[in-house]
């Protein structure tokens, strides 16, 4: 199995590559050389994707059996058809890692892959769309649905999307993940959003890399939601991400009508929480029938940890800045709670 993976120094990428490896497959990796080394073992090619005599030139250095696309989530989508366009004769296949916010429905509505996706043309530029003023639809839902068209149009049957909702695990950039157990770890009175037994989804990188190396090597078409099957409790969640860091501290659940009042930002300043109702209904269950396996989150938290522990550095990324509550702020809701609000 010959496989091109656009991308692949780093989180999902990266675990692409070196599951792929591990298959006995031979790699080729395209990327610009920033984010971090190409793994012992690929093809490098250093590019970069938007310019189209870099293109040739990774056309030029042979055909694939399938291309897995991980570096287009900030593209807009005449890039993705760029790339779409000179690699369509030398791949067999194009797996394309999209994204939930591709529905229109999202966050709102429980989704499955029939679901409606947003509107966006294939070719178009990074202006297209917009973000509502609730945080949804996003520019960002838009640009991917678009991104997604491009692929359509040019690969058709021969295209897989994964649509994935959070994604968390080792070498997470995005900080989600990393806060909590940082969180945790101080201990104390933890701010967390009730109820404590709201169910969330998020899903191992390691399992989504799995998955995606599956669907490479398969004759399956069409989209995969791929979302956690079971996912774990808010509760469960915190619980072990205290159990994990040792943290001697305890969760004081606040309802999302005080959160609000504090202008707590949903999603960022506690991360994985949002109140809509769609965000974690999100149906995987023709994924599970494809393959899917998802280790327990309890897992994914202990193994973030002891990356974090053992001075894992995510790659530098704006979006890790964005999440977590300042301590004072923390504190000043905490304390509206009263006495013990450990129970959610």
């Amino acid at each position: 199995m010959r496989i091109l993976v656009l991308g692949g120094t780093w989180f999902l990428g990266k675990e692409i590559v070196t599951g792929a490896l591990r298959r006995g497959w031979e790699v080729t990796t395209f990327n610009r050389g920033r984010s971090g080394p190409d793994a012992p073992g690929v093809a490098p090619v250093h590019g970069d994707r938007t310019d189209a005599s870099d293109l040739a030139r990774l056309a030029a250095a042979g055909s694939w059996d399938a291309v897995i696309d991980t570096s287009s989530s900030d593209l807009p989508p005449r890039d993705v058809l760029l790339a779409t366009r000179a690699l369509a004769r030398q791949a067999a296949r194009w797996v394309h890692i999209s994204t939930v916010s591709v529905y229109e429905g999202w966050p709102h509505n429980p989704l499955m892959e029939a679901s409606p996706l947003l509107e966006c043309p294939p070719d178009a530029d990074e202006t297209y769309g917009y973000t509502g003023p609730d945080g949804s639809p996003t520019e960002y839902g838009f640009q991917k649905a678009g991104g997604e068209r491009a692929v359509s149009g040019v690969f058709g049957e021969r295209a897989v999307f994964l649509r994935p909702g959070v994604i968390l695990g080792p070498g997470e950039y995005v900080g989600r993940l990393p806060w909590w157990l940082s969180r945790a770890h101080r201990g104390g009175r933890i701010l967390a959003p009730a109820p404590a037994d709201r169910r969330i989804q998020p899903v191992d990188v390691r399992d989504v890399a799995t998955f995606a190396l599956d669907q490479a090597a398969s004759a399956g078409t069409g989209a995969y939601n791929v979302a956690h099957p079971d996912g774990v409790t808010f509760a469960n969640f915190i619980a072990g991400c205290l159990d994990v860091t040792g943290g001697a501290g305890r969760p004081a659940w606040a309802p999302a009508e005080l959160l609000t009042r504090h202008e707590v930002k949903q999603w960022t300043e506690l991360p994985l929480w949002r109140t809509h109702a769609g965000v974690w209904s999100v149906d995987s269950s023709k994924a599970v029938a494809a393959g899917l396996a998802c280790r327990p989150v309890r897992e994914t938290i202990g193994d973030t940890w002891a990356w974090l522990q053992a001075d894992g550095r995510p790659v530098a990324h704006p979006r890790w800045a964005k999440h977590g509550i300042a301590p004072e702020k923390e504190a000043k809701i905490v304390a509206s709670l009263g006495g013990d609000a450990s129970e959610g």
